[in-house]
């Protein structure tokens, strides 16, 4: 099995968890990436693979696929132990949706602070401008924790047991953690599940990879992963 990966792609970042809580075996092919040409020239082998150009690509013997959620699917189908999706038709499409919420909604605003780990530009005025959008986005992303908040209330996990749904939102509070977003200390429920999270051995090792990355690739980011 091999896995083209982006060091600071979330996504990519997302399967290896999925990989590792599964405890399979994988090679990880990291593609060239900078701050400030992105991935770009995009790999081949991404290209042939993905009509997007993007990690993360999974190749499992003869099968090809792109797409993070994609890839979560058919690891559940394919190594259905340890499961990483309820049995019960309907958590089962809750937990979709869930990350659905994490990749597609979460995401939206969390694109808008990524301007942070990029070298500052000369120009003052875009940086100021770019910051601006970034402080109307900080309370869309305080809104999602809220309503993350009440889903978690009473609950260890956001499906009851921890699945799929997990490990796609704690990729979103974990960027916008990492990118000087909103602090989780208004949201206790939300703080003590993401506590317990990055205790899980695959969660540290790759919260741990992406702060190696981070030091490597990205400028400092000022109130990252404040309280």
């Amino acid at each position: 099995m091999k896995l083209y990966s982006g060091a600071l792609s979330l996504f990519s970042r997302k399967v290896e968890i999925a990989l590792y809580e599964k405890g399979l075996s994988f090679e990880r092919i990291q593609v060239p990436f900078s701050q400030t040409q992105g991935y770009s020239p995009k790999d081949p082998a991404v290209l042939a693979a993905n009509p997007k150009g993007q990690v993360p690509v999974l190749v499992d013997d003869s099968l090809t696929l792109y797409d993070s959620t994609v890839i979560l699917e058919y690891l559940e189908d394919a190594y259905p132990s340890p499961a990483l999706y309820p049995q019960q038709p309907e958590e089962r499409a809750r937990c979709r949706l869930i990350d659905v919420f994490a990749d597609e909604v979460m995401l939206v605003p969390l694109r808008v602070l990524m301007h942070r780990t990029e070298p500052r530009p000369k120009d003052e005025a875009r940086w100021i401008a770019n910051e601006a959008r970034a402080k109307d986005a900080e309370p869309v992303i305080a809104g999602h924790f809220g309503k993350l908040e009440d889903d978690l209330s009473g609950k260890p996990f956001l499906c009851g047991a921890f699945s799929a749904a997990d490990i796609s939102v704690f990729m979103a509070v974990h960027y916008a953690r990492r990118l000087g977003g909103p602090s989780l200390k208004p949201f206790p429920a939300l703080a003590a599940w993401y506590g317990r999270l990055i205790e899980r051995p695959a969660f540290a090792r790759v919260a741990v990879a992406i702060a190696d990355a981070d030091r490597e690739l990205s400028a400092p980011v000022e109130g990252a992963f404040r309280d």
